[in-house]
């Protein structure tokens, strides 16, 4: 039976605060450290195990980014695995309504028969450096909050304007410890990768929302792609070997990954803000955008397939924004946070440098109470490179390009280290990718999402609101909607690369009608960005760099930041918990698919994809499918590897329980879980079921290379 999942997370909630509220304040399995600061000694001691800066470097090697979650290599010939929903959408992209991959599955049995993915780039780290004095040091004493702020953002540019030319390499300078430290980062980008097998969305995603972030799952959560060099199979210098005998009960396990975002360090006062303006907002926005969705899919089977994707985006992060506002409206959360800072505050301000600390949680207080007034607004506009949707209002892939073009045309006639982040030349490959893109566009579809979006709109600032005045002139949001979509020319690749190359005089004489939407509304969009970095963001650094200096004295450097979509390792076990008092067994089987298939009559979404119904004869069904974990993950770490001390891949984590949902904020070894598809069951399906031996083979083939890298 399928638990309620609102009555399920209340009950998940209360037992991880209850847990919380006995445990100490950071637990052994905690943490997504930065690959330049782990905890070997505490890994040494819990597991017994010591990391060398050699074992680090060939897994952090291994381990690559996706634009949306992560993945690593796993094989000589640059095979690397990942999630299919992190593919998601280029499987989508590849797509027809006569060839509907997400419908059949696809299988590469030769290399030619691999499809090139467009525009797709995967990062590798090569290396860290601390540039927390320099950026420091370019704000002048006596300088106010704002103008510190803005002296940073511009020194952040010109840093990793430098490391990009003399490296070549991506350079991005990443904020730790909420402005306490900042890190540069040096990437090694992949652009030519091409799909090699994606299972059925069915399989991939078996139990649909209902089974989304619980256990246990029955999920081939799996695809694998390969990085081409030079138009031939790239060869990593190192990669993880694949386990046959796969994870055990009680085993050490890694996951290394590009954690998403965190929220363990924000203040009290930050934490109420989310729960009273942001996360409600936010989940209205996913609902409508749902909502909106299911009423195009109604359509048909070819809608369907289109809106399919964008559909379990919005479930997805509905449930998750859900449970993360659930969590801060109750009562024991806010205390256990509320009890934590007034330590770390008590002790700030009795130290010797207690001028420096006097006000500094008020201060992020002030800002975020100020926010409250703009923000809608704010994100609705979008623009945003600070974590805000940036089409809020104009959800359409069209105005995004719209907007794009209109900005570049702007930023690319001002000085690199005056420009808005994503526009400087650091940053002009992932901007042109983007902006390029040949992915398949489809004007209905785009129409139900705009005017879905401008509905909101005009329904959050109210009709009479000057800007809305502006954006829907006198027509319905969906009559607007129809008229900028079936009027505008940037569905054509060449036309987008041809106004990008015109410039300013170009983009201020097109009379395209996204284009010049983009335009009257451009001004306002910036000056509430620049409103919010002047007096929140900007603020902000100031104020959480004193709180981690405060951390640092009271603890020392021995802790891990927020998560910040960069590089991180976590380390756990295999292990069960305990829900609603019974024991949760940390492994699923090939038999629980097949009688929980049975069990619902295969019905969707708990119908078996056909070929897995036909193949039912020859799979083993005691092979492990999905297991658990105590690895510390969040949103990000879809694709990562699970792995052991000897680099060999156990699994792939595609999922956290119900009761990670909370992880934002805080974690709990006793009841937080990272969900993997178990590497026996991903060789099982790849053979018995897809018949792709070939890939199999190349997984398990042992090697020079793989000896190489194991050792």
């Amino acid at each position: 039976m399928i638990l309620n999942p609102k009555r399920h997370l209340r009950a998940a909630l209360a037992a991880l605060l209850l847990a919380a509220n006995l445990a100490p304040a950071a637990l052994a399995d905690e943490g997504m450290w930065a690959f330049n600061n782990l905890p070997r000694a505490e890994i040494k001691k819990r597991y017994g195990f010591d990391v060398t800066d050699d074992w680090v470097r060939r897994v952090q090697s291994a381990t690559v980014r996706f634009p949306n979650g992560t993945g690593s290599f796993v094989s000589a010939e640059g095979l690397v695995l990942t999630n299919y929903h992190i593919v998601e959408d280029i499987v989508g992209e590849l797509s027809t309504a006569e060839r509907d991959l997400a419908k059949t599955g696809f299988v590469a049995h030769t290399r030619d028969q691999e499809i090139k993915i467009p525009g797709l780039a995967l990062d590798q780290l090569v290396r860290i450096e601390d540039v927390t004095a320099r950026v420091n040091g370019a704000v002048k004493a006596g300088t106010g909050d704002a103008e510190a702020g803005a002296a940073r953002m511009a020194e952040i540019g010109r840093i990793e304007a430098e490391a990009a030319k003399s490296s070549g390499l991506r350079a991005d300078v990443v904020t730790l410890y909420q402005g306490g430290v900042y890190n540069l980062y040096y990437y090694k980008r992949y652009t030519d990768v091409r799909l090699v097998f994606a299972p059925e969305f069915q399989a991939a995603f078996f139990g649909g929302d209902p089974d989304n972030f619980n256990f246990p799952r029955y999920d081939l959560d799996m695809a694998l792609v390969r990085v081409y060099e030079n138009g031939a199979p790239l060869k990593p210098e190192n990669y993880f070997k694949w386990s046959k005998k796969g994870p055990q009960d009680g085993e050490l396990t890694f996951v290394s990954g590009s954690p998403g975002t965190t929220q363990r360090l924000l203040t009290v006062a930050h934490l109420e803000y989310l729960r009273d303006t942001q996360l409600p907002f936010t989940v209205r926005l996913l609902e409508s955008r749902r909502d909106s969705l299911k009423k195009y899919m109604a359509g048909g089977e070819e809608q369907t397939r289109r809106g399919q994707n964008e559909l379990n985006y919005a479930e997805n992060f509905i449930k998750v924004f859900g449970g993360e506002l659930e969590g801060l409206r109750g009562k024991e959360l806010l205390a256990r946070k509320q009890g934590t800072e007034s330590a770390l505050r008590a002790y700030a301000e009795s130290s010797r440098n207690r001028k420096d600390y006097v006000e500094t949680w008020d201060t992020i207080a002030k800002a975020r109470k100020s926010l409250a007034a703009y923000d809608n607004r704010r994100r609705l506009l979008g623009g945003s490179s600070l974590g805000d949707s940036p089409n809020t209002a104009f959800n359409t892939t069209l105005f995004g390009y719209a907007r794009a073009l209109v900005r570049l045309a702007d930023e690319s006639a001002k000085p690199n280290a005056e420009r808005l982040p994503e526009y400087t030349d650091a940053r002009r490959a992932a901007l042109e990718a983007m902006l390029y893109s040949e992915a398949p566009i489809y004007d209905d579809f785009e129409q139900v999402k705009l005017a879905a979006s401008l509905a909101l709109m005009r329904d959050t600032l109210g009709a009479s609101d000057p800007l809305i005045k502006t954006v829907l002139k006198g027509k319905t949001p969906e009559a607007r909607a129809a008229e900028l979509i079936s009027g505008t020319k940037l569905k054509d690749v060449a036309y987008r690369r041809e106004l990008a190359a015109g410039g300013k005089k170009a983009v201020e004489a097109s009379n395209d009608p996204l284009i010049a939407l983009a335009r009257e509304v451009d001004a306002e969009a910036r000056q509430l960005r620049r409103r919010y970095e002047a007096e929140v963001l900007g603020v902000e650094r100031t104020a959480y760099g004193k709180i981690a200096r405060a951390l640092f004295e009271k603890e020392g450097t021995g802790i891990y930041p927020d998560a910040t979509f960069t590089p991180r390792l976590s380390y756990g076990a295999v292990k069960g918990y305990k829900e609603n008092g019974k024991t949760v067994q940390p492994f699923t089987y090939f038999a629980g698919l097949y009688g929980r298939a049975a069990e619902h009559g295969n019905k969707f979404p708990y119908n078996l994809a056909p070929r897995w119904a036909e193949k039912k004869s020859e799979v083993d069904l005691k092979v492990p499918f999905n297991f658990v974990t105590t690895n510390d993950i969040i949103g990000g770490n879809s694709g990562s590897p699970s792995f052991n001390r000897d680099m060999e891949l156990l699994g792939l984590i595609f999922d956290g329980n119900i009761q990670s949902l909370v992880g934002n904020f805080y974690y709990d070894e006793s009841v937080n879980r990272a969900i993997s598809v178990d590497s026996r069951g991903m060789l099982e399906a790849l053979r018995k079921v897809y018949g792709a031996t070939e890939i199999a083979d190349e997984l398990t083939r042992p090697s020079a290379a793989s000896a190489t890298s194991s050792r």
